[in-house]
Order: structure tokens, then sequence, then C-alpha cells
């Protein structure tokens, strides 16, 4: 590698995106990288020309570990959608213009489906114009939602978090007994992907019974039998607990949350903001039963909680990381680093590079089969699939009794 490297992180965060930023910054060094620019809050950040030298933040090895358990977007994240290359030329222009005077010769980005759009449509203009500089995209999202790749780094920790904080909400909910019963609902991210929600399923273990139902948004929901499926629980048990995914949607393709309250944020994508489907649940619960309900959202903790990271996820996100740099130095660009599973038991997994337009813009959901009949539970078959993933233990480096992170640059 003679030229420089530029890296950037889109999207959501996740516990394990700042792995896969040492992952690019110790490998593009190794093989020969003048310098590793970083920028800051994405391509949003770059048209402004806001970028650091990486090597200035990132100065020795224990720099890189502890950057590798440090939650959220290191440089900052944005939701930044490229027009059409037809569109408008001149952005395009402005954008190579920096790359060029950087001397940059590959371009990595970290993120989810809109940021693979982002590197689809820059491998283009290059195409078309002729520019020498290579782009190669890394996966990142919890939502585990990319194409072509068996899982996406990111979701392993954010599954063992759900996994874990499920069971220790299924603990707490038998500990005071309640006239009419107790109804606690978890409200999990994913739009359209139930990947997540269905990690709730974890939780379920010889101490553990797991949570009753699991509703992902694959399939429609409704109302009516939700409630009936609560009161035919309470008549059985004092607790029932259930995790449902923030995307629901009914079959008139409202989603369950905007029948509580008004979603009124839209991001740069077209994405409403979703929040509030376990209030609403919880709500029309203890309206018609009158039974003590709890509505739990685990938010942004489901995505940051890099105490409780996978040890296989931190160490499969920095052996991507790697990837795109060594498929950039070897002349790949238009492309995604993947990972490919060839085994369950023993779990083995390995990478390699797709091209992106068959990515970008796509989405892969939880297969029908993978959810029981009444679509009221995940298989066996999903648990299998994502128990390897969260296998392992990080340990953070403590200091004063709190785990300690590396200083984000300003």
């Amino acid at each position: 590698m003679k030229g420089n490297v530029i890296v950037g992180q889109s999207g959501g965060p996740t516990a394990a995106i700042n792995s896969s930023l040492a992952g690019v910054y110790r490998t593009a060094k190794d093989r020969g990288a003048k310098k590793v620019y970083g920028m800051r809050y994405g391509i949003q950040g770059l048209l402004e020309e806001k970028y650091i030298d990486l090597s200035e933040h990132i100065t020795n090895e224990l720099d890189a570990e502890i950057l590798k358990r440090t939650p959220a977007a290191y440089l900052g994240s944005c939701r930044y959608k490229l027009p059409e290359i037809h569109e408008d030329m001149t952005l395009y222009e402005k954008i190579f213009d920096i790359l060029n005077r950087l001397e940059i010769e590959a371009f990595i980005y970290i993120g989810g489906n809109d940021s693979m759009d982002t590197i689809k449509k820059l491998s283009d203009y290059a195409i078309i114009t002729g520019q020498p500089t290579r782009f190669i995209g890394c996966p990142k999202t919890i939502d585990n939602d990319l194409a072509l790749t068996d899982h996406t780094p990111g979701f392993g920790s954010a599954a063992k978090y759900i996994g874990t904080s499920v069971k220790e909400i299924i603990c707490d909910s038998f500990c005071l007994e309640y006239n009419k019963g107790l109804v606690t609902i978890v409200e999990i991210m994913g739009r359209n992907a139930g990947w997540l929600t269905g990690a709730a399923a974890l939780a379920k273990g010889e101490d553990c019974a797991g949570p009753d139902l699991i509703y992902l948004p694959e399939l429609t929901f409704d109302v009516e039998k939700f409630m009936d499926k609560i009161k035919e629980l309470l008549k059985k048990k004092s607790s029932v607990v259930v995790a449902v995914s923030e995307g629901i949607k009914l079959e008139d393709g409202r989603y369950v949350c905007e029948l509580g309250a008004n979603v009124d944020f839209v991001d740069a994508f077209g994405h409403k903001q979703l929040t509030g489907t376990a209030s609403y649940l919880a709500g029309r619960v203890a309206g018609e039963i009158g039974c003590k309900t709890r509505a739990i959202e685990l938010s942004t903790l489901q995505r940051a909680a890099s105490h409780c990271a996978s040890r296989v996820d931190i160490l499969e996100a920095y052996q991507v990381g790697g990837a795109a740099i060594k498929a950039a130095d070897e002349g790949d660009s238009g492309k995604m680093v993947v990972l490919e599973r060839h085994s369950d038991d023993p779990y083995q997994c390995g990478t390699a590079v797709k091209d992106v337009h068959k990515i970008a813009n796509d989405e892969k959901i939880v297969p029908r089969t993978w959810v029981n009949k009444e679509g009221t539970y995940v298989t066996d078959e999903f648990v299998t699939y994502v128990r390897p993933l969260i296998q392992g233990d990080v340990s953070p480096v403590m200091v004063d009794g709190i785990p300690r992170h590396l200083n984000r640059p300003r």
C-alpha cells in the first residue's frame, strides 16, 4: 500500500464498531499506508473537510486495545444520503477533490445498508471518471439485516445484551405478587428485521423459562389476538414477559407505535423514528385487564453495552476491518466484506468480499421457517444460528471501578 487511507463510520453505532476501526488502522499501517485519516461524522463531515490523522490519537498498542472496547462511533457518525450521481455531479466532484488532495488510495466505510449505498455510489463515480481511489464497505449493524453476509459485526454483542437483560427482567418480574398479575413488555430495536427481538429467546435455559411471547416485525401483528394470549397466560401464571420489535405492524401497514403517539421524526433515508410500542401495548393491557404493567425500552443500551460485549463479535469486527484494507490493497473496489459461516459446532467463520451493488438498499429478514406457526416465538433453528455469536467475554480496562474508553477526538 503506497498511498493514504481514509475511514469513516456511518449509521447507528454498536459495541463493536470501533473494533473494526482498530482493525482498519492496524492493518493499513502494517501494509505500509503512509497516513490513515478518520472522517469526523462520516461522509457528511468529509464534505465539510472534517477529518483527523488517526496516528495522533492511536499512539500505542494499549490505545488500540482500549479503542476495541470503546462503544459508539469513535469518529462520530451520520445519516447522510448521497444523491444519485446524475442529480448532483458537483457534490461528487467536491468529495473527490478532497480525496485527491489527501492522496487517498483506499476509502473504507463502516456501516449498514444505507452506508453501503454510499460505497456503491462513490465507487460508481470513480469508475465513470477514471479515479484511482478504491472503495470498500465494512459491515456493521446491530440489526443484522445486511444481505449476502451470514451476520453482521455488532449483532452478536447486542444479542448477548438482549438475552442477558431479558433474563434479568424475568427474574425481577417474579419478586412481587400482584392481585391481577404483572405483564412486562420489552421493546427491542429492529424496524423491518426481527433478529434482535428474536435474541430475547437466548434468555431461555435450565434456570429460566425465557420470555412468554416474542413478536417480530416480519409478521403482521394482531392486537386482539395479542390481548387474548395475555389473558390466557395470566390464568396460568402471575407474571408474563413479552418481547416485541419496535417495528411490528398492523395489517393495514401502520406501526403499532403509531397507535399511541405521533411519529414525526424522519431521517435522510425516509425512516420514521419508532418508539412507544411497549408503552402503547402496556397501556392497552392495563386498561382492558386491570393488571400491573411495565413497558421497558432497551433503546440505546442494546447498541452501547460494551461491558456485555461478545468476544466472538469483537474479534470478528476487528477481522472485517483488516479484511477491508486487504481487499482494497489487492485491487478490489465497489465491494463489501462479508462473513461466511463454515460450521455451527464448532463455530467457524471466515471472510470474503461481495459486490456492494447486490447488498446496498437490500434487507435480510428472519426466515418464516425460523418463527413458530402462530408467529409468537422463534424456533430452535434461530437460537442455533445466534448462540455461537454471543460466546466469550471481553474484559474491559477498568479504572476506579469503571471501564476506560479511548478519549474522543474534538
